[in-house]
């Protein structure tokens, strides 16, 4: 039982080494990613607010029409995003 639970945190911190991988690249290619960086941001939170939308809000996921709730949430949120510039 031991040996497991030794080998299941050795593979548990082996999953977070990539991550200093990643920092480096990134710290290496900054001045290459700093023009793209505001659309992948916004890619990033636009994946984010869809996850969040379809999983984590069990009623918008539920029944045969879905996609509408999806749908629904995204032109509102746009909508509100708009309104928000032109009315300063």
């Amino acid at each position: 039982m031991t040996l497991v639970i030794g080998f299941l945190i050795l593979i548990g911190s082996l999953s977070g080494a990539v991550e200093p991988v990643g920092a480096l690249a990134v710290m290496l290619l900054a001045s290459l990613l700093m023009p793209v960086m505001p659309y992948m941001l916004a890619f990033a939170a636009g994946a984010m607010m869809y996850v969040v939308v379809e999983e984590l809000i069990p009623e918008a996921s539920s029944g045969n029409h879905s996609n509408l709730s999806t749908i629904g949430f995204s032109i509102g949120f746009v909508l509100m995003m708009v309104l928000d510039v032109v009315m300063g």
